[in-house]
């Protein structure tokens, strides 16, 4: 396995910590694992905090990925925080766009800290950070 993903439940959402080498197999896989897993909790507010080494995914490929996941998810998720701790760039606004524009309620942050925060203050139904 190219990563490994540990989450934690926490008490209104589940944290989700993914490491290992960046590739857009790794973030697919995980991403259906985190689904998976938030589907047997029956929690569906998640904290994604993304930790992959390696050469960051390309345009397309962000563009692929968020397209098959959100067919996967929509309607299922009330709030989605993502923190990429290695991205660079605008790619995460363009995901997050990307999603959102599917309906999925994500918002990309720069910390776990902030994500958590709002994840907490139980604004999220307002996609604004």
């Amino acid at each position: 396995m190219t990563y490994q993903l540990t989450i934690s439940q926490k008490p209104t959402f589940l944290h989700a910590v993914v490491t290992g080498r960046n590739s857009r197999e790794t973030v697919t896989r995980y991403l259906q694992e985190i689904h998976s897993e938030c589907v047997a909790r029956s929690c569906f507010r998640v904290l994604i905090e993304e930790r992959l080494e390696g050469p960051r995914l390309g345009a397309m490929d962000v563009f692929q990925i968020v397209l098959q996941g959100s067919r996967k998810a929509r309607g299922k998720f009330t709030a989605i925080a993502y923190v990429d701790v290695n991205a660079d760039g605008d790619l995460m606004q363009f995901a997050e766009t990307v999603a959102v524009n599917r309906g999925m309620p994500v918002v990309f942050f720069p910390t776990a800290a902030d994500a958590e925060k709002w994840l907490m203050d139980g604004d999220s139904k307002n996609i604004e950070p």
